[in-house]
């Protein structure tokens, strides 16, 4: 992997951005970090340049195509033609359709769909005229099956699932060499939990299983290297994916049992003073860092993730196993 890439990522001041700012940095990436709150772009900025990059923290609305505009000219400007743009950034409301405004809908949409749109335009605007470059899509299990409670950012996913496809055979179409690229994520472990809006009882979860951030942070930089179309990170967005295929109404049901007790702990919130970050940063003036409260469940590998990096050499192995079991069995019926 060169060290001299120049890598944008949106949504970098706290959880898998953040975790994928420094995995960048220790390739010895210059590193163009975009969200929000000031203190976690501060953080990100000084664990980019502890662990080997260079950073620029520009401070970005990610739902304002001007914002990301600007703050890809000034990165271009710092540092030279983006090589890779992951658009991490998201938002989301914990609640039933019924208790989510319009107006709610509409900034999740935003923030999580257009964020990306956004970002994806300003990364071709500079890739396009050297027909170089990789965008980074960071997904979810959840761009494939829905599940109780996050409707806004479930139906967002899926839209961005839809842009993403329509992009593709548009590349393709226009015999682009710039790779376009999508890590679906699990459950992660980030900080977006103790700020997302939420309307629950109690104080929201990730579903379980859940990973640490920096699982996928090395599927992301991973994938700005070898562009696969599609990564899956942890055996849970695999199974979703498959289960939906297989059988929809199964998971309907099973998800109308279990789906919204899975995303809360026993532990009841104050709703009078939980502050959320949909509209503002929570705590400004706070570096929140990767990881949020469930580190000690948190997995810190996947196997379908090593699995799937290695995949060359377990197909060979596997196959030399399968000629070298052949052979022997040829040669005991010689025998």
């Amino acid at each position: 992997m060169s060290s001299s890439r120049v890598v944008v990522i949106t949504g970098a001041s706290a959880g898998v951005g953040r975790a994928t700012a420094i995995a960048f940095a220790r390739t010895g990436a210059s590193v163009g970090l975009l969200a929000r709150g000031q203190a976690g772009l501060d953080g990100a900025a000084r664990d980019v340049e502890t662990y080997g990059g260079r950073a620029l923290a520009i401070p970005t609305d990610v739902a304002d195509a001007e914002q990301v505009d600007d703050a890809a000219a000034r990165i271009e400007e710092a540092f030279g033609p983006i090589d890779v743009w992951v658009n991490n950034a998201m938002a989301s409301v914990f609640a039933r359709v019924q208790d989510v405004s319009a107006d709610e809908f509409k900034r999740v949409t935003e923030v999580t769909y257009l964020g990306s749109v956004n970002g994806t335009l300003a990364a071709l605007r500079s890739m396009v005229p050297r027909d170089a470059g990789t965008i980074v899509q960071v997904g979810s299990a959840l761009a494939w099956r829905g599940i109780p409670l996050q409707a806004a950012y479930c139906g967002s996913k899926h839209a961005l699932q839809g842009f993403v496809d329509s992009l593709r055979s548009e590349l393709l179409a226009d015999d682009r060499s710039i790779r376009l690229s999508q890590v679906d994520l699990p459950a992660m472990n980030t900080p977006q939990f103790g700020w997302v809006r939420t309307r629950l009882p109690n104080h929201p979860q990730p579903v379980p299983p859940i990973y640490a951030p920096e699982v996928a942070a090395d599927a992301i930089v991973w994938a700005s290297e070898h562009a696969p179309r599609t990564l899956n990170v942890g055996y849970p967005t695999l199974l979703t994916k498959l289960g939906n295929k297989v059988s929809p109404a199964l998971l309907d049901w099973y998800l109308s049992r279990d789906g919204i007790s899975s995303q809360q702990t026993d532990q009841p919130i104050d709703a009078d003073s939980w502050q959320d970050n949909l509209d503002k940063p929570v705590d400004a003036d706070t570096d929140h860092g990767p990881h949020g409260i469930f580190g000690d469940r948190s997995r810190a590998s996947s196997p379908l993730l090593w699995l799937a990096k290695r995949k060359p050499q377990v197909v060979g192995t596997l196959g030399g196993l399968a000629g070298l079991a052949g052979l022997l069995s040829v040669t005991r019926k010689r025998r």
